[in-house]
């Protein structure tokens, strides 16, 4: 567990994608940890990226905001999130949490954060839709502990009627063809799965919230 925290060191990164075509721009805001920040490889290789690519080639005008730090948790999160919400925001993708986890921060308390961070998003953006990215913790360490982390993230987006990406690395933890040499970030190619895996839930939320300004 320490290891994982060291590697997960504290950087972070704001990127934009142009916009695509003209008209109405819609705006996502990913707020996230080294996961969906693309640790260790290039700005363009994180999955945040290649969901802008996926929208320009579906006809979907947005634009990405990749606010997502290295080593982020939930309470760097709601430190973080203030100076994004300057700017209209019309989905908000939050991947936060294991890194708390890795710390041992009560589950009760992660949630509590994450539930102030979409709260803090809602009361600027009222119209905005949450797609929470979830995370599952190794089962070396399976007990109580693993059990109600695993299950918070179903139960944020119960709450707030957000979309849900059940498991965020799904057909990527642990193979090694996909994640780089410290077996916990995931590579390029890793991050193209990450990318298919979050259009799964975030190509309909896009279409919806497009359609609105039909």
């Amino acid at each position: 567990m320490r290891t994982c925290i060291a590697l997960l060191c504290v950087t972070w990164l704001i990127l934009s994608v142009e916009t695509v075509h003209r008209g109405s721009t819609k705006t996502i805001l990913v707020l996230g940890d080294s996961l969906s920040q693309g640790f260790g490889l290039a700005p363009s290789e994180a999955y945040p990226m290649l969901l802008a690519k996926k929208l320009r080639t579906a006809g979907l005008n947005y634009q990405i905001t990749n606010a997502s730090a290295a080593g982020g948790t939930t309470e760097g999160g709601l430190e973080r999130l203030p100076a994004h919400l300057k700017r209209k925001i019309d989905i908000f993708v939050v991947e936060l949490g294991v890194n708390d986890a890795f710390r041992g921060v009560p589950v009760d308390q992660i949630q509590k954060n994450l539930q102030q961070i979409i709260d803090k998003a809602k009361a600027r953006n009222p119209n905005v839709r949450v797609v929470i990215a979830g995370m599952q913790l190794p089962n070396y360490a399976a007990d109580d502990y693993v059990s109600a982390f695993g299950k918070m993230f179903a139960n944020l987006a119960d709450k707030n009627r957000a979309a849900l990406v059940p498991y965020l690395l799904q057909n990527v933890a642990g193979d090694p063809s996909l994640n780089l040499s410290d077996g916990i970030h995931p590579n390029s190619a890793g991050q193209k799965v990450l990318a298919e895996t979050v259009w799964q839930v975030l190509e309909p939320v896009a279409r919806e919230v497009a359609a609105r300004s039909q």
